[in-house]
């Protein structure tokens, strides 16, 4: 049967299409019309969800000067679907920060439909725009005419990967550094290591300009920057007592107060105490009374290693390496980029294959890894994964001694 032909049956993906939000089901069922190998994907993802399996093979293809960036995408299904026997994913760096033009988002779409599916993602877990549905030639091809466009091919495989961060200074008040600046940066002074794997496996950067992490960097990179400030953060009394007049003295102690994860926050009339020794920068208090409260003066970022998702060890969150770095002339971004080739230096050197930075350290212990680097152990790396979530669970089976399934932590 021929795409042509193919009728569309997908109870299951037609469920997607019920409530308020916009569906990408829907989305695909009208694309359909004028690409009818569009059929056979929603087909084939219906049977992915009735039979609860992935029938996607994946490797990497390589374009003339690119090590990676394309990830080839074959169907184990291609002798029903045809059409997705070869279905690849062209990566491209996004712009910091998510700002496109309307021109270049056509130019995106106008490269997409000559030379594949013509299906766009907005965006993909590492931050790319994913451009779906190549053959091997459509894919070479689009990502020369990418090129000649002037965007850049994502990263793959064991090399860096592509930078993803908030929008920052560019329109968030509570950003304490230049998210989209340091992006552009370490983008342009690493783009070898993105575009050629030479690591032991991957890495990731996620920018986020204060800690209420909008890029969710802690759980999704291997080296977080997070915004953070030193010592006070700013209060406007005026505006304490305007915010207790107008949402009253009950809503400061039940939504504010009693929230603050060291207690640290306390009211004496209408100003509102604040213990800075105390205060561990969470932003809830920030967040709550916007108008009142903005972080302090002394601003900078906190750098964090090791979080990423599922792997050896279990979901992770990344753990303080570097308290406190400021980022804000050329020097000190220069000082960033000689800490990060120090650090890829001793896990590449010490890293088994396929290692994430964060599993290495877990093999190795974080002194030793201080150590490596020649840094000085700090309160503030202290992790306690017992009080989180991130905890790789295996049950060990009946206990001999009770019958009771056991578990390992």
């Amino acid at each position: 049967m021929s795409a042509k032909e193919m009728a569309l049956n997908t109870p299951m993906l037609n469920e997607l299409e019920s409530g308020e939000w916009p569906s990408f089901v829907t989305d695909l069922k009208a694309y359909s019309k004028k690409r009818p190998v569009i059929t056979q994907l929603l087909n084939q993802l219906e049977e992915s969800y009735q039979n609860r399996w992935n029938y996607w093979q994946g490797k990497i293809i390589n374009a003339p000067g690119y090590g990676g960036g394309i990830i080839a995408r074959v169907s184990d299904k291609a002798d029903k679907y045809p059409g997705l026997a070869n279905f690849h994913t062209v990566r491209v760096i996004e712009p910091p920060g998510w700002v496109y033009s309307t021109d270049a988002l056509r130019n995106l779409a106008d490269i997409s439909e000559k030379n594949g599916a013509g299906i766009l993602q907005f965006h993909g877990m590492t931050g790319d725009v994913l451009l779906l549905g190549f053959d091997d030639a459509g894919s070479l091809q689009c990502a020369e005419d990418l090129m000649n466009a002037g965007w850049d091919i994502g990263g793959s495989g064991a090399a860096l990967r592509t930078l993803q961060c908030c929008v920052g200074q560019a329109r968030c008040e509570m950003a304490c550094y230049d998210t989209m600046k340091v992006t552009k940066h370490l983008t342009d002074t690493f783009i070898h290591y993105l575009h050629r794997p030479e690591f032991v496996y991957k890495f990731k950067f996620k920018l986020s300009g204060c800690s209420n992490d909008c890029s969710n960097s802690i759980v999704r990179s291997d080296m977080p920057i997070i915004g953070t400030w030193r010592g006070a953060m700013q209060v406007n009394q005026a505006k304490v007592a305007e915010f207790i007049d107008e949402k009253g003295m009950d809503y400061l102690v039940n939504n504010v107060l009693t929230r603050c994860p060291t207690r640290c926050l306390s009211v004496r009339g209408k100003e509102l105490v604040v213990d800075h020794s105390d205060c561990v920068r969470c932003m809830h208090c920030i967040n709550v009374m916007h108008k009142a409260l903005k972080p302090g003066k002394d601003r900078g970022a906190t750098i964090l290693i090791g979080g990423h998702r599922t792997l050896k060890i279990g979901d992770t969150m990344g753990s303080v390496l570097v308290p406190f770095i400021k980022l804000e002339t050329d020097e000190d971004l220069n000082n960033l980029t000689d800490f990060i080739e120090k650090v890829w230096e001793f896990w590449n050197d010490n890293g088994m294959d396929h290692e994430r930075v964060g599993e290495f350290i877990y093999r190795i212990g974080m002194m030793t890894f201080l150590k490596g680097l020649d840094i000085e152990p700090d309160a503030r790396m202290i992790c306690r994964p017992r009080t989180t979530s991130y905890i790789k669970f295996e049950e060990l089976g009946p206990s001999k001694f009770d019958g009771e399934r056991q578990i390992a932590i």
